[in-house]
């Protein structure tokens, strides 16, 4: 396994969930590590949610990524977007006229059980066409988690955040017979034994482009 990286300077980073608490989750220990890096400029889009559900997500943004994020939200059913295809696709190219293409976007798997997080897994890359995607997962019920081809390693103490921060920030979903802190660290320590961490998120990379001497002319 050799290890990759993503260019020095600034960095634009934008995380797409169907609903939120979808974005800590699959990845909030990846947004941790990049609060590390100077330069890196985090958006958020969450497409459903209710009010009260919006504020929590809203000081989620802000104690994953500090008090420079941002979170946009679209009124869209929740567990409906295939019906809503359409505005679906508007939210995500209106957003996409907003600011500069992001370097990199993170958004759920195509293969996820949840029909919101498949919409936006099929939907995102056909708008942010020059972005590295990087596909988070959501352990859920269905039980759909499969095998993973990036990792972003995370140390302990960047695992253990994580999983405080989902509880502090997300209050309404506590009581989840699934929503505890074995649940995010377990998977966290299975993705980092596969890829030799103490701790890990994995990420489905579906097209990346490899420039060997330089990009062709």
């Amino acid at each position: 396994m050799r290890d990759l990286h993503l260019p020095d300077g600034p960095l634009q980073v934008l995380a797409v969930a169907a609903h939120p608490d979808d974005v800590e989750i699959g990845c909030g220990g990846t947004l941790l590590a990049l609060r590390e890096r100077p330069g890196v400029e985090v958006h958020c889009l969450v497409l459903t949610g209710s009010p009260e559900r919006r504020l929590e997500a809203e000081h989620a943004v802000t104690a994953f990524n500090g008090p420079g994020a941002a979170v946009a939200f679209a009124d869209l059913p929740d567990s409906r977007l295939p019906e809503v295809w359409s505005a679906v696709k508007d939210t995500l190219e209106d957003a996409a006229r907003l600011r500069p293409s992001p370097d990199l976007v993170l958004v759920p798997r195509r293969d996820d059980s949840h029909q919101d997080h498949r919409l936006l897994a099929e939907l995102v890359p056909t708008v942010w066409r020059d972005s590295l995607v990087l596909h988070y997962e959501i352990p859920k019920w269905d039980g759909d988690l499969g095998r993973v081809s990036h990792y972003v390693p995370l140390t302990a103490d960047l695992a253990r955040r994580k999983a405080e921060l989902l509880t502090k920030v997300y209050p309404s979903q506590v009581g989840r017979d699934w929503w505890d802190d074995e649940t995010f660290l377990a998977l966290m320590r299975l993705r980092g034994v596969e890829c030799r961490a103490p701790y890990a998120e994995g990420f489905v990379v579906q097209k990346a482009r490899l420039d060997l001497v330089g990009s062709p002319s």
